[in-house]
């Protein structure tokens, strides 16, 4: 019974109180973040023959930003996508899709680097940037959710975004079966969590 109490009491100690969250961002410190690649996704929605979404992931991607609270509007996120790891629930469609219409082939790495961040209020704001698919740059916007800020010993400090925008990918160069079979407008939706570095 000793034990058990010693390690309640232990976790208590190392945990501290409940999870604290914020959502003022002038509250998070300043420094870099990384993304926790085991809390995040980013998911793609395109409509298929005018009957339904057809939705995918991508399995590898890495992000990072730098922040500072007293210019949260200088923050600059960089993202990187293995386009070869969209993932459709059958390995070959997959595989056909990468090539086909992300051109991962030649191009198996896209990438976003953003160039402003508006503010609309505390929580949320716009994010535009550069975004390299298919060997083609070119600006995008996305809508963005300060999900909060948490410090915890097990946790560690992080915290959370939901962004979501929408790009015409034939801008980018990928015109496979468009837009009778596969719509040229796609809905992109990011979940993550990033760590204090």
């Amino acid at each position: 019974m000793r034990r058990i109490l010693a390690s309640l009491a232990l976790a208590l100690v190392l945990t501290g109180p409940a999870l604290a969250l914020t959502r003022n961002p002038a509250e998070m410190p300043a420094g870099r973040y990384e993304l926790d690649k085991r809390h995040a996704s980013v998911i793609a929605k395109v409509r298929h023959m005018g009957l339904s979404d057809y939705v995918v992931r991508f399995n590898t991607f890495d992000a990072h930003f730098d922040y500072d609270p007293k210019n949260p509007a200088a923050s600059k996120v960089e993202v990187t996508v293995d386009v070869n790891s969209i993932d459709v629930g059958d390995p070959a469609i997959s595989a056909k899709f990468a090539k086909e219409f992300l051109g991962g082939g030649e191009h198996p790495t896209a990438t976003f680097v953003s160039t402003k961040l508006t503010p609309m209020d505390a929580t949320r704001g716009t994010m535009e940037g550069d975004l390299t698919l298919h060997g083609v740059t070119r600006p995008v916007k996305l809508n963005i959710i300060f999900d909060g800020y948490t410090a915890n010993a097990i946790a560690g400090q992080r915290v959370g975004f939901t962004a979501a925008g929408q790009i015409d990918r034939t801008e980018f160069g990928s015109k496979f079966l468009s837009p009778e079979i596969v719509a040229d407008k796609v809905d992109i939706f990011i979940e993550a969590e990033f760590l204090k570095k």
